[in-house]
């Protein structure tokens, strides 16, 4: 050996181990896989964490979902009905040559329309900051 050369008499010329997340740089392969199997480990948390979510909400999804259809069904009949009711009794009070009803009937449909988007709006944010709140596990 030379006397300038700091490797002591033991030491040998091969790369020291590496771990799994330490791919050898010279090899192109290796780094491809190590990423491979990062990314990998990355999609298998995220698709544990959403299975934990859906466990934990499984008994109230079907709940959850009968009463959307509930408040958009009545979110749009209650208004359409009082505007139809409006519109009878306005033909029979005050008959004009058009109809009431059918005027108040469109507007019924059209106010029930908007106040059920109104209410899904407010449940598609609360779903968002829910799983806003529940990414973090």
């Amino acid at each position: 050996m030379d006397e300038h050369d700091p490797r002591q008499p033991g030491d040998s010329e091969q790369e020291p181990d590496r771990g799994p997340d330490q791919p050898d740089a010279s090899r192109p392969e290796e780094r491809v896989a190590a990423e491979r199997r990062k990314e990998l480990t990355r999609k298998l948390g995220e698709a544990e964490k959403r299975k934990i979510r859906a466990r934990r909400r499984r008994k109230e999804s079907v709940w959850f979902g009968l009463g959307t259809f509930g408040l958009v069904g009545w979110s749009v009949a209650i208004p359409t009905l009082i505007a139809l009711a409006l519109g009878v009794w306005l033909d029979r009070t005050y008959p004009q040559q058009f109809s009431w009803t059918l005027t108040l009937l469109f507007a019924g449909i059209v106010l029930g329309c908007l106040n059920a988007w109104y209410w899904l709006s407010r449940e598609r944010e609360e779903i968002e900051s829910y799983r806003e709140d529940t990414n973090g596990d």
